[in-house]
């Protein structure tokens, strides 16, 4: 069975998954204008943005020859549980016979997503079905593991093209492993090969942390939201997302292992938001606190134009700002962003941080 799936983040992860039970996985190509301009003409001109981005990536891919997409659905009132069937629909309507596996929370209806293991699992054996989860997962933890390392030191690398040409070598070798004893190995090969350029921190007091957070497409996926994690360490700023590819399965496939994460998170945006609105909305909020609670300098939120969703959450923004004494820039992003505007605010966004941190410095030095 020809298998392919959204492009969204590390998509070897996902790969790797339907690789190792067996299946012919055709690979997404990471979007472009190409995929959004396509994307754009067949969707709902009221639909979000990753929606009409997927779109484009399904219209792509069907060109390789795809039996199926797997995909995942959306969490509470959101439009992204609605994804999957509209989809499916508007291809059928293009004249594709195409089916979809929509993967929902598994508690949600426990029969019809064990109905969906078993398409996926096809003749592989439940002990290597388990095996392959393990090792899947390992590989989520450890990708992203490395991302974090690779998204601080960046910001103080001399040759920041090497460091990335690394980074995509290194996503390279975990395409290749086929346990937990290669997830390892790759690790370790990563750990060694990041060391090799002696990349020194500066004083805690020196370096300049930026926390992002918003809907899961634009704040994973590089390619849409400007590739803003590398606009921010070239400026000489850490950054750490609220979302990553293992935290996202805790959540929603793991949930006993991420339920702690979770409620921390719900806990500390009481006050602000209380209930679960969809999508990413509490927790973005609850995550903008955690970072400041562990000394983060600002916090950049992306939404798509038009997620309820998030414009809920950013309606908070300048409440939170206030509260926390913490700077605080919301981008939205669509078709229409220009990678040019975003870079300006960025670099606005960091100016600002370190003025700030200067002046406190300062006003610390006088009265002492």
């Amino acid at each position: 069975m020809r298998v392919s799936f959204p492009y969204m983040g590390t998509t070897i992860v996902y790969g790797k998954l339907l690789e190792l039970l067996g299946h012919q996985v055709v690979m997404p190509e990471q979007p472009t204008r190409k995929t959004v301009e396509l994307g754009v003409k067949y969707s709902p001109e009221f639909a979000c943005f990753p929606f009409k981005v997927i779109m484009g990536t399904y219209l792509e891919t069907l060109e390789k020859g795809v039996d199926i997409f797997v995909t995942s659905g959306g969490q509470g009132p959101c439009r992204a549980g609605f994804y999957g069937e509209l989809h499916r629909k508007i291809i059928q309507n293009l004249g594709y016979d195409i089916d979809f596996i929509v993967l929902d929370p598994p508690w949600r209806d426990y029969e019809k997503f064990f109905k969906q293991i078993l398409t996926l699992k096809g003749e592989t054996s439940w002990p290597e079905v388990i095996r392959v989860v393990r090792t899947v997962y390992q590989m989520s933890k450890s990708v992203d593991k490395i991302e974090k390392l690779i998204t601080t030191v960046r910001a103080y690398a001399s040759d920041r093209t090497a460091l990335n040409r690394s980074w995509r070598d290194i996503l390279a070798a975990y395409s290749q492993i086929k346990d937990t004893r290669g997830v390892a190995r790759v690790e370790k090969e990563a750990l060694r090969e990041i060391e090799r350029y002696n990349i020194k921190l500066p004083p805690e007091e020196e370096r300049i942390r930026i926390g992002i957070v918003g809907e899961i497409y634009v704040v994973m996926e590089p390619s849409i939201n400007g590739n803003i994690e590398e606009i921010l360490n070239s400026l000489g700023a850490e950054v750490e997302r609220s979302l990553y590819l293992s935290t996202y399965i805790d959540e929603t496939i793991f949930p006993w292992v991420g339920r702690k994460e979770k409620k921390k998170l719900n806990q500390k945006a009481g006050g602000y938001i209380d209930l679960n609105i969809g999508g990413h909305a509490r927790l973005s909020v609850g995550q903008i606190v955690d970072f400041k609670d562990r000394g983060f300098d600002g916090i950049i939120h992306l939404k798509p134009f038009a997620c309820l969703p998030e414009l809920i959450s950013e309606s908070m923004l300048e409440k939170l700002s206030i509260d926390l004494d913490m700077p605080i820039l919301s981008l939205s992003i669509d078709e229409q962003t220009a990678e040019a505007n975003i870079m300006t605010r960025l670099d606005a966004f960091v100016d600002f941080i370190k003025y700030g941190k200067a002046d406190s410095k300062e006003r610390v030095s006088l009265s002492g």
